[in-house]
């Protein structure tokens, strides 16, 4: 059988303590029909020497100052001739043995946009890894009020890629959320139970560290594809989350009196009664997007 023709981005900039893991990850696949690109954004530290290593393994690489992640990212896949595309973030790794199943996956369906579950990790004083469960998330939530894809567990075929278009380079964070919010006004983004990527957590972890700056981010996305979630996050970025959890007043001091406690959403809102529009589920969901 001839297998479909895998191409896979790796961006990248002053990663190299991890860079080496995520890039033997793919060429450890030994899938035969592989184009693996790195568009390192001009590192300082010593990335180009752990490329440099590999490169003969490489459909292409470079390593020069780009317009930041989205940027590279669309470079490498302008260059991109594969069947199906992905890309793999310097700090995070594919599962071993994943590529034949993705392969599978796409000659099944090749209209459809894939997304599988992860192990996620953290490694610093000790390890601690936790799961994910997509199709739980799908059934529970629309993709418009929670960022559920997990971005390296995904793959969509080149054509898809051109009719969607580039991610934006307009946005940081989000910009993945956002493409596949986009993507998915044409196409059938279907859940997999296959494990496909490990997710790395650091300090560095660019998702970690957004601080407002991230969060203005998704409330533009929120703002343009569920309003209604939009002012939500609002309320919830103005809010003091410890003065919210020593809010009280006559209520709650009675039914503390009496043993019944408060829940944080029930002190939400009865300190601010614009929360009362929302439901306890939203306001939850919410809260874990800050």
């Amino acid at each position: 059988m001839n297998l479909p023709k895998i191409s896979i981005i790796t961006p990248s900039y002053n990663q190299a303590q991890y860079l080496e893991a995520t890039i033997l990850s793919v060429l450890g696949q030994n899938y035969p029909n592989l184009e693996y690109i790195i568009m390192d954004g001009g590192s300082t530290d010593s990335s180009e020497e752990i490329i440099k290593k590999y490169e003969n393994n490489l459909a292409y690489w470079q390593s020069k100052k780009d317009r930041g992640q989205a940027d590279a990212i669309n470079q490498g896949f302008e260059k991109c001739t594969g069947d199906i595309l992905m890309w793999l973030n310097s700090d995070d790794m594919l599962m071993p043995n994943i590529l034949h199943f993705v392969a599978s996956k796409y000659l099944e369906d090749p209209s459809k946009i894939y997304f599988g579950n992860c192990i996620h990790f953290k490694n610093e004083d000790n390890l601690i890894t936790w799961g994910s469960d997509v199709i739980k998330d799908v059934e529970m939530l629309r993709l418009n009020e929670a960022d559920y894809v997990i971005q390296p567990s995904s793959f969509w075929s080149k054509d898809i890629w051109k009719s969607v278009g580039p991610l934006s380079e307009n946005v940081h964070f989000g910009f993945d959320w956002e493409w596949f919010l986009r993507a998915e006004k044409k196409y059938t983004l279907q859940p997999l139970s296959e494990c496909i990527s490990l997710y790395r957590f650091h300090k560095d972890h660019k998702s970690g560290t957004g601080g407002n700056k991230r969060q203005l981010e998704l409330l533009k996305i929120y703002q343009q594809y569920n309003p209604h979630f939009g002012k939500l996050f609002q309320l919830l970025m103005n809010e003091n989350m410890d003065d919210v959890k020593n809010f009280s007043n006559y209520k709650i001091r009675l039914k503390n009196k009496i043993g019944r406690k408060t829940s944080f959403i029930q002190k939400l809102k009865l300190k601010n009664p614009k929360y009362q529009e929302f439901s306890e589920r939203e306001i939850n969901q919410l809260i874990k997007m800050l």
